[in-house]
């Protein structure tokens, strides 16, 4: 999911698209195809909207990357769900991984929550952190037994970590949803409510771009202090 309009980060997002502002360097979006191309997806549907065309540009149609690219277009910023509406009208074909386009994982960690989805065999799953917690605009999720209560919790120690599974069951609790904006945790939630089985796999510290300082920060490392 690559569309969003990354309003704190402006005026940065007003010329440049989230997706393509850097960590350690390189553009977020670059980091992110490379983690799923050793995670073993070899297809990848990138959802684009605001400055699509700069996305579309650097990515091309995904050889550099060893992958097979193909994008859909999100006109305006209804949310994460539509945005996967979208990947699926475009040919996307679940179980599919999900994940925004502005998020670093650590190292392995998409290979081995696809591994993880896979070998668990439920309709859906959702990747948690402990490290950044929950908190503004981070929805924190509950689970039991490795299977997940509630996506949008407001008490709850693990925060989501914006990578999720989603298999052909659960593909149809992306339509009628309150909105805009039509979000993936309410999807989930729904479904979780009707008895389908969620998968909740904990995954590492993650990155992310929030404002400008996260920006200098994650691209000078001796900034705090270390190597």
């Amino acid at each position: 999911m690559a569309a969003g309009e990354g309003r704190r980060l402006r005026p940065l997002t007003e010329r440049w698209p989230k997706p393509l502002l850097p960590i350690d360097g390189r553009p977020v979006i670059a980091t992110l195809l490379r983690e799923l191309r050793a995670a073993g997806c070899l297809r990848v549907t990138v959802v684009t909207g605001h400055l699509a065309e700069q996305v579309e540009r650097l990515l091309g149609d995904g050889s550099g990357f060893g992958l097979e690219l193909r994008y859909a277009r999100q006109p305006r910023p209804d949310g994460s769900a539509d945005a996967v509406s979208r990947a699926l009208a475009a040919e996307a074909e679940p179980p599919l991984l999900v994940t925004t386009a502005d998020t670093v994982f650590s190292a392995g960690d998409i290979a081995r929550f696809a591994a993880a989805f896979a070998a668990a065999g439920t309709p859906g799953a959702v990747a948690v952190r402990r490290d950044p917690p929950p908190g503004p605009g981070r929805a924190g999720v509950e689970f039991e037994g490795g299977l997940a209560k509630a996506i949008r919790s407001t008490t709850a120690t693990f925060a989501h970590a914006s990578l999720w599974g989603l298999g052909p069951e659960l593909a149809p609790y992306l339509a009628g949803l309150g909105g805009p904006p039509y979000e993936l945790a309410q999807a989930y939630d729904r479904a979780i409510e009707h008895g389908l089985q969620v998968s909740a796999f904990e995954v590492g510290r993650t990155r992310d771009l929030t404002d400008a300082l996260d920006l200098v920060e994650e691209n000078f490392v001796y900034l705090s202090g270390s190597e």
